[in-house]
């Protein structure tokens, strides 16, 4: 049968040896008839032509935009997911991994990825200095993404062609020894207690400000 009848059918019906773990008639009740009507959303979703919901057939990217995200020693395995999500939604052309980030093929990256890391070129360097250096040496203007006494406002920076996004470690940020080596240093003003956003989330809103400016340009 379809999945909402299977969910109502387990809890009807369910499994002798998953019965035992029942001990809350209403809250697994409750459990199962969320799970109905999220599958009831999505039917009625699918059917609805107007949304955009559901990804395109996966075809070549006829073009890349020439940017590329440094993740310096960036955790959390989510967190990179994530921004495998980002920089597929936004054609990027890689997303570089270095020292200790997490990388593809990785389950946890998969989980906040929802696949799309599989279509990101990506590659990995020991050392993130290694990998500044080597994109300066391809012609690759390096800005960092850290909050300092030096860091201009995101949005009034004007973005060449092309560029490279370093982005730093959840708690440390981007190595000290790296921010030298970038051409500049930008941030993402803040307005209450903490100073900065999550990395994925700052990633996400500096990459699609990168790219309004260069629509704009055209």
């Amino acid at each position: 049968g379809n999945p909402a009848y299977k969910a109502y059918m387990s809890f009807v019906y369910p499994k002798p040896n998953q019965a035992m773990h029942v001990f809350d008639l209403k809250k697994h009740a409750h459990l199962i008839a969320t799970q109905v009507m999220m599958l009831n959303r999505a039917w009625h979703a699918s059917r609805a032509s107007y949304l955009r919901n559901v990804d395109r057939k996966q075809a070549k990217i006829a073009k890349r935009h020439e940017m590329i995200l440094v993740l310096d020693n960036v955790r959390s395995a989510y967190n990179v997911g994530q921004i495998f999500r980002t920089a597929e939604t936004a054609a990027l052309k890689q997303v570089i991994t270095c020292g200790i980030t997490p990388h593809p093929p990785h389950a946890q990256i998969n989980k906040t990825a929802l696949g799309a890391e599989e279509y990101v070129p990506t590659s990995h360097f020991q050392s993130t200095r290694e990998a500044v250096a080597h994109l300066r040496k391809e012609g690759y203007t390096v800005i960092g993404m850290e909050t300092t006494s030096n860091s201009k406002d995101y949005s009034n920076v004007e973005y060449p062609q092309p560029l490279a996004l370093v982005v730093g470690n959840e708690v440390s940020g981007i190595c000290t020894e790296v921010m030298n080596d970038c051409d500049a240093l930008i941030e993402i003003p803040c307005y209450g207690i903490k100073n900065s956003l999550n990395v994925a989330a700052a990633v996400a809103a500096n990459v699609f400000e990168v790219l309004r400016q260069w629509n704009s340009e055209q």
